[in-house]
């Protein structure tokens, strides 16, 4: 039996934060396991920016605390962290490994050839180093099904 505790669901603010975000509540809500919720934010405070460094980091950790609803805080004991890395694949993977995570959620954007090439993959990065499982979520909008697929559907599961 596949037991899943502490579940981690990276987001990084964009088109598939909601989505990311659902998959990982129902699967917590599913295994009855905690959630965590992690953005991982770029390092600002030895570079040229124009805002405060320890406003833009208020600004984040309250973004986050607002993705966070009564219900997640209340029946999934969801706790919102923020961390400042510039390689969010490996602060990514290391929060995996302190908290004991069983289960990381996070999407993926699924670039192809020059872009994947130029821009690298924190996904994939994670998928290759992480202690753990780990779901990529790719398509927004796309609704998990609560019961099996009929008989005369095929799933297929995409690359990182």
């Amino acid at each position: 039996m596949i037991a899943i505790k502490n579940l981690l669901v990276a987001i990084d603010f964009d088109q598939l934060t909601e989505t990311t975000l659902d998959y990982a509540r129902a699967l917590s809500r599913m295994f009855g396991g905690r959630l965590h919720v992690l953005h991982v934010t770029q390092n600002t405070f030895l570079r040229a920016n124009a805002m405060d460094p320890h406003a833009l980091q208020a600004t984040t950790v309250n973004h986050l605390n607002q993705r966070l609803t009564d219900a997640d805080r209340q029946e999934l004991d969801a706790r919102a962290v923020v961390r400042i890395s510039d390689a969010p694949a490996d602060e990514i993977v290391q929060y995996a490994r302190d908290e004991a995570i069983d289960l990381i959620v996070m999407g993926t954007h699924g670039r192809k050839a020059i872009a994947h090439f130029v821009l690298g993959s924190v996904a994939e990065r994670v998928v290759r180093a992480a202690p753990c499982a780990v779901l990529t979520v790719r398509t927004p909008g796309h609704e998990a099904a609560a019961e099996a697929p009929p008989a005369t559907s095929r799933s297929t599961a995409s690359p990182v």
